[in-house]
């Protein structure tokens, strides 16, 4: 049997990951997306076990002490995960797997599981990324300016991924990303 892949996909806040992630899974039915684990507190039309599994700090400290993940980090003062029994068994079991985490995640994952394809969304530019995190209205003035610090510090980490994609306009990068791993996934 061939063994499935890995896709990661990650960028800073607001640049469209999850539009992106969401439409390409929509379009390719034999690609399984890895919900990660949080301990961030669920946003408006978020569903358990679907965007996330939230957890408390409690749990995931527990979690992290078992050797649970392949990756995690803490990230906007929230924990993140990924499961390393899921990938393992997606793997095993043929299937490819899209993983939407942040930059130290993706090092992480990529160190367990060389073989991991890394794309890293862009924004046309900087001030349409400050726009589009102005216009989601979900964080505090507070959480807003860390998102915009941790942008930066993100974006020096985009010649470490495979693959860029400028997201200027959400079906072409959908489009890109798309045609990428389905040729990725037939190699």
């Amino acid at each position: 049997m061939k063994l499935g892949k890995i896709f990661i996909i990650s960028g800073p806040s607001g640049v469209g990951k999850t539009t992106i992630r969401r439409r390409v899974l929509e379009k390719m039915n034999e690609l399984v997306f890895s919900i990660s684990y949080t301990t961030r507190i669920k946003r408006k039309g978020e569903v358990e076990g679907k965007d996330y599994f939230y957890i408390s700090e409690e749990e995931f400290k527990k979690k992290i002490d078992s050797g649970f993940f392949a990756e995690w980090a803490k990230v906007h003062n929230h924990y993140y995960g990924t499961s390393k029994e899921f990938l393992n068994n997606c793997i095993q079991e043929g299937k490819s797997c899209l993983l939407d985490i942040d930059v130290q995640g993706c090092i992480q994952v990529k160190k367990s599981f060389p073989d991991a394809v890394s794309f890293f969304i862009l924004p046309p530019d900087f001030d349409a990324l400050i726009k589009r995190l102005k216009k989601r209205n979900t964080e505090t003035e507070e959480d807003f300016q860390m998102r915009i610090n941790n942008a930066k510090k993100e974006l020096e980490y985009k010649d470490q991924y495979d693959y860029v994609i400028i997201n200027d306009n959400i079906e072409h990068a959908v489009d890109k990303l798309l045609n990428l791993i389905k040729k990725l996934i037939n190699e």
